[in-house]
């Protein structure tokens, strides 16, 4: 019993320990409520909010309110931080605004795409034992705080600047990104919906181009708001670029994609057609297939 609570207490120790050391980094210029930086009073909620959250689905046993959660924590989060940070400007606005507008319609796409399905099959083992239970909703946390970093450097940040081109060209980025995440997802919804394709996996649209178009949108348009903070990042706030990292990670190495490929292969991997897509098609950038 010892060894099975070891692993998840060393991940909810270390979740917790990088949160606090990018939430010292990007205190580093930010606008503060009393003594207390509220790049810092944003990393902490993102904490107390998934905890809030966990103690009823843990009595519950149930999934079903994670990825709402992880919405409903971006949200207040870049709330909280529009409400506490000195005059806001152009970029801290608009970056804001895209973050809610990211979160919302991701948070009510998987919280949609759960109720459906009745269960969430990543958690059927974790959400029977409190303390694995209990790290998932602490690396939630820490996910959303790593994901937010350079988006609250933008908002709480003391340095502000006007539009210029780089902040231009990271709005422009990020347009891109959520448009193919966007599509991504609603053209893999339709064709889960045709009773047709029951049991098939989707080889359409940008899905042709690209086995997981979704989370290169992912990827590009936190790349994006990246990419907007660039001219108002000095001293240990360069940390918060960690964000784009971190999404590329999470996806590639981590979560996503390696989840997903396996899943995919166990179900589908002694199909001929299967394994022709998987030599055809690009696993993550969008280009068109081989033939």
């Amino acid at each position: 019993m010892a060894n099975q609570n070891q692993k998840p207490l060393i991940g909810i120790l270390a979740s917790v320990a990088i949160g606090a050391l990018v939430m010292l980094a990007g205190s580093d210029g930010s606008s503060t409520v009393g003594s207390i930086a509220v790049f810092a009073v944003c990393g902490v909620l993102a904490y107390v909010i998934n905890w809030s959250v966990f103690i009823p689905s843990n009595a519950a046993k149930t999934e079903h309110y994670f990825d709402l959660t992880g919405s409903a924590t971006y949200v207040t989060v870049v709330a909280v931080a529009l409400l506490l940070s000195e005059d806001l400007d152009a970029r801290a606005v608009i970056a804001g605004a895209m973050v809610m507008v990211w979160a919302l319609r991701l948070g009510s796409f998987l919280f949609r795409r759960v109720r459906r399905a009745g269960r969430d099959g990543r958690f059927d083992q974790i959400k029977t034992d409190p303390l694995r239970f209990f790290m998932t909703w602490t690396l939630q946390g820490l996910w959303v705080l790593l994901t937010l970093a350079c988006a609250l450097a933008i908002i709480t940040g003391t340095e502000r600047r006007s539009i210029g081109w780089v902040a231009t060209v990271g709005i422009a980025v990020w347009v891109v990104g959520f448009a193919i995440e966007v599509v991504a997802d609603r053209q893999k919804s339709a064709f889960k919906r045709d009773p047709a394709n029951e049991g098939r996996f989707i080889t359409s649209g940008l899905w042709a181009w690209s086995r997981h178009p979704n989370y290169f949108g992912e990827m590009v348009l936190w790349s994006g708001i990246a990419i907007m903070a660039l001219p108002v990042l000095s001293g240990w706030r360069w940390v918060t670029l960690i964000s784009p990292v971190f999404v590329v990670l999470l996806l590639t190495r981590m979560s996503g994609i390696p989840m997903l490929e396996a899943r995919a292969e166990k179900r589908w991997g002694d199909e001929e057609g299967f394994q022709s897509y998987i030599r055809n098609t690009p696993v993550l950038i969008p280009w068109p297939p081989r033939a």
